[in-house]
């Protein structure tokens, strides 16, 4: 009898799986297909990363404005937005929730724009340190764990207090 109940929790737990939901890359591009900013949380042979940086760029910006935000990709999903001259592209697993990533891109871009007071390109290319800061305050180990504006920034503020010193 209770073999027959650990093996039938053990086929239920099997069951009740579900694909990990994570956040595989973010990189930040400008219209002209240069990344400015490139994030893994996967392992990419750097030989992989110019092809896939350079598919996933061309696949998004050859979309129209009235198209969805969302793409299918090879063995992932491709959400995206646009900043003015800067594309914000994340690439995520099939069970990832898209809205929650879009919402989340968005969210990055207000912390920047807190913090750099209107980010440009030019903030991203010269602070490339505390942008991957901010980035890494938001998202560890391609799963969302900060969404606070102010908690995200306490540890630029910090550093920039010491700086100031």
């Amino acid at each position: 009898m209770l073999t027959a109940l650990v093996s039938f929790l053990v086929v239920k737990q099997a069951d009740s799986e579900q694909p990990p939901r994570m956040i595989k890359f973010v990189l930040m591009v400008n219209r002209q297909g240069q990344t400015r900013l490139s994030r893994y949380y996967q392992p990419v042979e750097l030989s992989r990363r110019a092809v896939l940086e350079a598919d996933v760029v061309r696949c998004c910006l050859s979309r129209k404005k009235d198209q969805c935000s969302f793409v299918e990709y090879k063995d992932f999903k491709l959400v995206y937005r646009q900043y003015a001259a800067l594309y914000i592209v994340v690439g995520v697993t099939d069970s990832e929730n898209e809205l929650s990533v879009y919402e989340l891109v968005h969210n990055f871009v207000e912390v920047l724009d807190k913090y750099f007071s209107r980010v440009s390109e030019l903030d991203i290319m010269f602070n490339l340190d505390r942008v991957h800061i901010i980035l890494d305050e938001m998202i560890q180990n391609g799963h969302i764990v900060e969404t606070n504006k102010s908690r995200i920034l306490a540890p630029l503020t910090a550093l920039d207090k010491m700086a100031d010193n």
